[in-house]
């Protein structure tokens, strides 16, 4: 991944992964795996679960500790209504930027 995607990587990780706990709660690995299943290949675990603990910080998710056949309980995540609100700006930001650069890359205004 070329350092110009890792830095625009950056921006949107947040948004990525609570967009993928809409509707589904998941755990600190199945989000990485989705990820990696979205093309996402080079996103360290440590990555996603610095993330989890910023977006739990932030209050934009809800956590529940499930029993884990192997190990400690799992963290679970669950997007809230904070984290509901802060993923639709996230995609009103994303339209707006998204719609001008597309009109920056077609020439025109």
């Amino acid at each position: 991944m070329g350092k110009q995607m890792t830095e625009m990587l950056k921006g949107t990780l947040e948004g990525i992964v609570l967009a993928f706990l809409v509707g589904k709660p998941a755990y600190g690995y199945e989000i990485t795996t989705l990820l990696r299943e979205q093309g996402f290949t080079e996103i360290a675990e440590g990555t996603v679960y610095a993330l989890l603990v910023r977006i739990e910080q932030k209050g934009l998710v809800d956590v529940e500790r499930r029993p884990s056949e192997k190990g400690p309980p799992r963290k679970v995540y669950s997007l809230n209504a904070q984290g509901k609100k802060e993923l639709d700006e996230f995609w009103n930001t994303w339209s707006f930027l998204s719609e001008r650069l597309e009109q920056l890359r077609e020439g025109g205004k």
